[in-house]
């Protein structure tokens, strides 16, 4: 793997971690399509470039995230924890995480193992994530906002997520499905879903991170890492600020149609090998 080849999988990894098309299936992709070997660097620098985005997510919702820490932990001591939208937010967010810890915990292995059959379990994922788009977009009712949110909007969102476990799931996708199926409007399903999703994030990355950075050659390519995780930093910040402006003015549709076009070429491809 090279500099150029870390700077264009950053981009790809930027781009597809929030836009709901699947950063996992695009990755693998790609790395094929530039020569990429399939080894145990290019594993580790998949993980690591991972929290790039994560930290993006972060530094974008930083002044939401603060507010809500603070909310929560004053709710705590004042004995008033659901008194303020940001206050309830926080508890929102513990509801939210533990059904994908908690599966992700326990089928950790199963997930691994998914990994042996890349593409066709990423095709599959596709097709389903373009029909879910296109579905909540259809039966989308467009009447709610942050404001309202409940812990039954958490659970759902958190159900939700649980789908990103398994490769070629989009996370963004499955949540903000996950949002709109409680009534939200596309931008509110959005923030909604990658508040809510920030915690699994991190933690996932992080505890991915500590697997392979100790894994034999990692340290050794550490200026190409570094590259990709900047890189995928960067344009995660951006895709992030893009997506939400885009669902105010326009509809899931077009990522729809091109999860099922993907996913479909994706399958033909093994079909024919």
């Amino acid at each position: 793997m090279t500099i150029l080849h870390a700077i264009i999988l950053g981009i790809v990894q930027g781009l597809t971690e929030f836009i709901p098309v699947s950063s996992t299936a695009h990755l693998l992709i790609v790395e094929k399509l530039l020569g990429v070997p399939s080894d145990d660097r290019t594993f580790a620098f998949s993980v690591i470039i991972q929290l790039g985005t994560v930290a993006a997510l972060l530094l974008f919702f930083s002044k939401d995230i603060w507010l809500i820490t603070e909310a929560f932990f004053r709710g705590i001591k004042d004995r008033k924890p659901f008194e303020s939208l940001n206050s309830r937010l926080g508890w929102l967010v513990l509801v939210a995480t533990l059904p994908a810890l908690v599966v992700g915990f326990f089928l950790k292995d199963v997930v691994e193992t998914m990994f042996k059959d890349p593409f066709t379990l990423a095709g599959i994922r596709l097709l389903i994530t373009a029909m879910l788009l296109a579905a909540v977009e259809y039966f989308d009712r467009r009447v709610r906002t942050l404001e309202s949110a409940t812990w039954q909007d958490a659970l759902t969102v958190g159900l939700f997520q649980v789908l990103a476990i398994f490769p070629g799931a989009s996370r963004s996708g499955t949540t903000i499905a996950g949002g709109m199926v409680r009534g939200f409007d596309r931008p509110s399903a959005a923030r909604f879903a990658f508040l809510m999703s920030a915690p699994i994030l991190l933690a996932a990355g992080a505890y991915q991170s500590l697997k392979v950075i100790n894994m034999a050659g990692t340290l050794d390519f550490l200026p190409i890492l570094v590259t990709g995780l900047v890189t995928a930093g960067i344009v995660g910040w951006f895709a992030i600020k893009w997506l939400i402006g885009y669902l105010n003015k326009h509809s899931l549709y077009i990522f729809a149609i091109y999860c099922a076009i993907v996913g479909a070429i994706l399958l033909v491809i093994q079909v024919l090998q």
